[in-house]
């Protein structure tokens, strides 16, 4: 077991304050949007191997079977398959898609083929992996999340009162799902620059009344993202209200744009992202459009199941990852985590212990433990920790 030591990514749509006052640590006056906590070759974890601090994709690569376990390398080869994130959204995210397998496997070999230097900016496909992606919210949180309705879309144009989106609205009564959502989502990609602004400022009249939160959090996109055609598209997508402990999990080519909040987020280890706007990052719209999912199934908010010894998961249709949480008190019972898959603990609330007959590594809220496959350890403590493993893992012991 050993303590990871994490990097903070100071994207400008973070929060100041948030992973701080989690963290119990002053600010530093600039934005920390996400604490990565895992393998990609973009911003390792490092661990205590030796003398020195060493990354975790070195530390893999050097043992796979040690590291990984038998199961896990022979279904993702000699990598970690999943990462985790604290994310702390002070302002909202890029509107964006992750592709598939198959075409984040497509799309990386054609950009290698092309030239393109993997740390270029306008770089789509980063790696070969697809990225599904689960949120958990620790705060109040706040998303866009898949498409509207298309009726409830055409309710909210028209709302909105601005007579040149009366034919996207009619577009969307009138021809069938899901081509109503393509054609309307495909012209919002590209708006007269006047009809942005109209419909900026009737969000801001709309915003003064009592037309419900989710104007409040489209005015608020509008004001950070003056200009941005981002702005029509979010328009489409649902908007979504998280309490703490309650979770979305967004699978491939289904749009989404993180609002305000933190919250802990696990994935497949990939950093393949297509973005349509609201960002100064690359946006290329007609890769966008070739990945997302019109016709994809509504998103649900998700709450965690009990599945015995304290441990409540939550259900995500991938194996990539799996995610849980731990509630605990002091003086209850140690909880066996000892898994045949690899692991990352991470504590969000009080004082926790891992702990085997070897060792013992204590952590506070924002910190981690890093658990290869098959090493014996339990947890103790007061407060709340989330266990991050693979979708194959089976309970040792």
């Amino acid at each position: 077991m050993d303590l990871l030591h994490n990097t903070v990514q100071p994207y400008d749509w973070g929060s100041r304050t948030l992973l701080p006052e989690l963290m119990g640590i002053p600010p530093t006056g600039a934005p920390q949007a996400e604490l990565w906590m895992g393998a990609h070759p973009a911003a390792p974890s490092r661990l205590s191997r030796g003398e020195a601090l060493a990354p975790l994709d070195r530390i893999v690569a050097e043992d796979p079977e040690g590291e990984l376990g038998a199961v896990t390398l022979r279904r993702f080869g000699p990598r970690l398959p999943f990462l985790v994130k604290l994310l702390a959204a002070d302002a909202p995210l890029s509107v964006q898609v992750h592709p598939d397998l198959a075409q984040a496997q497509a799309g990386f070999a054609r950009e290698n083929a092309l030239g393109v230097p993997l740390g270029a900016v306008h770089r789509n496909y980063r790696d070969d992996q697809h990225k599904p992606e689960m949120i958990v919210a620790l705060t109040p949180f706040r998303g866009l999340c898949g498409f509207r309705d298309p009726e409830d879309c055409a309710a909210l144009l028209d709302s909105l009162r601005v007579p040149a989106l009366r034919p996207y609205a009619e577009t969307l009564r009138t021809v069938p799902e899901p081509q109503a959502l393509s054609r309307v989502f495909r012209a919002f990609l590209r708006p007269p620059e006047e009809l942005l602004g109209a419909v900026a400022r009737a969000l801001a009249v709309a915003a003064t009344g009592s037309a419900g939160a989710h104007i409040a959090a489209y005015d608020r996109i509008a004001q950070a993202y003056p200009g941005d055609p981002g702005l029509l598209s979010s328009l489409m997508l649902r908007y979504v209200e998280l309490s703490p402990g309650e979770a979305l999990f967004l699978g491939a080519g289904v749009p989404h744009a993180y609002l305000s909040g933190l919250g802990v987020e696990i994935m497949a280890s990939s950093d393949n992202v297509l973005r349509c706007g609201l960002t100064s990052k690359h946006v290329d719209a007609e890769e966008l459009i070739r990945i997302v999912r019109f016709d994809a199934p509504p998103t649900r908010v998700l709450s965690p199941r009990e599945e015995g010894e304290g441990e409540e998961v939550y259900p995500a249709p991938v194996d990539d990852f799996r995610l849980s949480r731990y509630l605990l008190r002091a003086g209850d019972p140690w909880r066996c985590v000892t898994l045949d898959a690899p692991q990352i603990v991470l504590c969000t609330a009080g004082a926790m212990s891992l702990s085997s007959s070897k060792e013992n590594v204590d952590i506070g809220p924002g910190q981690a433990v890093y658990v290869p496959a098959g090493a014996e350890a339990g947890l103790e403590g007061a407060g709340m920790a989330f266990r991050a493993t693979t979708g194959t893992a089976e309970r040792l012991g």
